[in-house]
């Protein structure tokens, strides 16, 4: 299983509409992508226009091949991106261990 993080800005005052937006582009868009496990989503404490997404995939290729290269991605985009206020950072991450609390 792959972790991708996706550290995204968003514009300031516009965090309500971009949670209502960002919800709704995953569970209507990227959870039916092949390879979509589970997603959370963070926001930002001390930084209020500060969000982490995170979405498990089963392979690396299922988000970077089969999401990324899809007309899904675009639909994604199109929900989320007016929202942001520069381009998210994105890496993926595999686990190496895990609290037995987690």
């Amino acid at each position: 299983m792959i972790l991708e993080l996706a550290d995204i800005r968003i514009q300031p005052g516009r965090q309500a509409e971009f949670e209502a937006a960002i919800v709704r582009g995953v569970d209507t868009v990227i959870a039916h992508a092949k390879g979509f496990i589970g997603y959370e989503i963070r926001k930002g404490v001390e930084s209020a226009e500060r969000y982490l997404l995170m979405i498990h995939w089963a392979t690396l290729e299922d988000h970077t091949v089969g999401f990324r290269q899809s007309e899904a991605f675009a639909q994604w985009r199109a929900i989320v991106g007016p929202y942001f206020a520069e381009p998210p950072r994105v890496e993926h991450f595999a686990l190496v261990a895990r609290s037995a609390k987690a």
